[in-house]
């Protein structure tokens, strides 16, 4: 049997040059493997904690060497000897020790550095790439991608309001021509920009970040770039949007603050997301279109709304089972953001993502906006087969790690790979 040998830690730094860890875990066989941990700028209230130094002499507090402590001392004394594949008991062995219903006292940077360490030396150890051993018997299913074209909100600083304007390939027939009709679509984009004399900078996610008229003209520029590009909007690619409201939710008001300074109470807001839908048919999906403590205001759109576009909850549920399950409860939503770093553990992610599947919601796996060159998101897309991932623009190499990675996935799966496409939003898309 496999055994965990040992734990070590390294103080790394993510896309935003900011602290992270990388982990490595040794086994008795002589088998490593290393996990590298993200980072969040726009973070649900009751996600998983990280720990930080708070040390303002080194990088102005945000250093992890603690929790790099935390995993070469009492984590490794805890963990090894342990069968690192049995997930489950490995993970229950992490949460137990933190303590705390948040992985405040350890970190959730260092639970889930060990945690997800932990399955890629089990997957190494059986001879699988990592979907397989995370699939456990599934069949594999390419995700259909959403692509961040044009950054605004907390990830660019700019006049846009709204975070994230994704494009998502559900027309092509595999993963490799969906995503090279995004990426034409993509330099398209920044052409049309370059022509109108507008920033073709990145944000944080790699998706341009210009000064624009209105948060409408950032959809309609997206729908004249797929056209220039040969595709038709709605058909081939589709628009997603991650307006990140919690953002700009302040005392019980949506204030576009970035924009034109206009205030809207939650039903204003339902009423925009209802006639932008409208305008805008190509818009399939829209994550936070609602702020996380507007639990009447997400009921009310999922009542509105949950039958004709993809709801996708982010942080209002932080890829918590027990917070997921009271949402289903009152009907919030109809999909759910899964985010490895917003709980902390392999198994507790596992677990949200059969709580969507098993209550008819749909899935998107996806990045942080402070990432790392890791690709583990990628596998685990293929191997739960919820069909969407959002992993960033086309541009910036900690986002095209992932790319590349499931590009490797579907050629060695050969004609066993079977690409997602619009299946993932068929119960919307009439």
């Amino acid at each position: 049997m496999a055994e965990i040998q040992k734990l070590e830690a390294l103080e790394i730094l993510d896309s935003r040059g900011n602290p992270t860890l990388a982990v490595t875990v040794t086994l008795n066989g002589g088998i490593t493997a290393t996990a590298k941990v993200p980072s969040g700028a726009s973070t649900g209230l009751r996600e998983a904690v990280e720990l930080r130094d708070g040390d303002k002499s080194l990088y102005g507090g945000k250093g992890v060497r603690k929790a790099c402590a935390y995993v070469e001392g009492e984590i490794q004394a805890a963990v090894v000897g342990m069968d690192p594949e049995d997930q489950k008991a490995l993970d229950r062995r992490l949460c137990s020790l933190d303590g705390t219903p948040n992985k405040a006292r350890l970190g959730a940077n260092a639970i889930l550095g060990v945690s997800l360490a932990a399955a890629r030396a089990s997957a190494l150890n059986r001879g699988l790439p990592l979907y397989a051993h995370l699939a456990e018997g599934r069949n594999f299913l390419l995700p259909t991608p959403m692509l961040n074209v044009l950054n605004g909100g907390r990830h660019a600083d700019n006049s846009v309001d709204f975070q994230e304007y994704m494009i998502s390939p559900v027309g092509a027939p595999s993963f490799q021509e969906g995503l090279r009709s995004a990426v034409e679509t993509f330099h398209t984009l920044k052409s049309i920009l370059h022509a109108n004399g507008l920033s073709t900078a990145v944000g944080d996610e790699g998706g341009f970040a210009p000064h624009l008229k209105s948060n409408e003209q950032a959809v309609e520029v997206i729908l004249e770039a797929i056209h220039k590009a040969g595709y038709e909007p709605g058909e081939d690619i589709a628009v997603m949007l991650d307006p990140a409201a919690s953002e700009f939710f302040d005392e019980g008001a949506y204030v576009f603050d970035k924009s034109d300074n206009s205030r809207h109470s939650p039903a204003e807001m339902i009423a925009f997301w209802k006639d932008w839908l409208k305008r805008y048919p190509e818009i399939w999906s829209l994550e936070d279109g609602i702020g996380e403590e507007d639990h009447a205001g997400w009921q009310q759109i999922t009542r509105e709304l949950g039958d004709k576009v993809q709801l996708v909850g982010d942080d209002n549920f932080v890829t918590n089972p027990a917070i997921f399950r009271e949402a289903i409860r009152d009907d919030i939503a109809n999909a759910i953001l899964i985010k490895l770093n917003q709980i902390g553990t392999v198994t507790e992610t596992l677990e949200c993502i059969a709580i969507a599947k098993e209550n008819g919601y749909g899935a998107v796996i996806s990045h942080r906006s402070g990432e790392t060159e890791d690709t583990s998101i990628a596998d685990l897309a293929v191997a739960t087969g919820v069909g969407q991932i959002k992993t960033g623009s086309a541009s910036r190499g900690e986002r095209i790690a992932k790319y590349n990675r499931l590009l490797e996935i579907e050629k060695e799966l050969g004609p066993k790979a079977k690409y997602a496409g619009t299946s993932p939003y068929k119960r919307w898309r009439r």
